[in-house]
């Protein structure tokens, strides 16, 4: 995952991948379906050479709150955008959180990522008012999202 990461945030200025700073990644299913109690998704492309040819990932985990949860490490890489694969990982991911009665979902999401911030609102997230700062490398800035889960997807 922190090469797909690397990649990504390289499009962006002052925006570098700092392995020291992402060290869930050491061991991500550990990490997300162990520790976090939630789950990880990776899609794979089959044309990459091995060991481990990330193409996308999503996870996501319960919060202290009841009935919330939150988006973790939504990322595609640039070759398969466009294909509806954001949202079918999106759409797993939220299957998964109604499946464990989850009537909100959440995200974190920076400031520079205004593709992701679009991706987010037309599948139905709302900004909610501020923003965070998390002291990083990149003197990242991050907007949440929240969306309302219904019980039926197709509510």
């Amino acid at each position: 995952m922190g090469k797909l990461i690397a990649r990504i945030f390289a499009d962006y200025e002052n925006c570098p991948f700092l392995p020291h700073e992402f060290p869930e990644l050491e061991a991500p299913a550990d990490f997300y379906r162990g520790k976090k109690k939630g789950e990880l998704w990776i899609l794979e492309d089959p044309r990459a050479e091995a060991p481990f040819p990330v193409a996308g990932s999503i996870a996501i985990t319960p919060t202290y709150e009841p009935k919330r949860f939150e988006l973790f490490k939504i990322y595609l890489a640039h070759q398969f955008r466009g294909q509806g694969l954001s949202q079918f990982m999106l759409d797993t991911a939220l299957d998964y959180a109604r499946a464990q009665h989850a009537t909100e979902v959440m995200l974190w999401t920076d400031t520079r990522f205004h593709a992701g911030h679009r991706f987010y609102e037309k599948a139905g997230f709302k900004r909610v008012a501020g923003i965070r700062q998390l002291h990083d490398a990149a003197e990242t800035f991050e907007y949440g999202y929240r969306r309302t889960l219904k019980a039926d997807k197709d509510q």
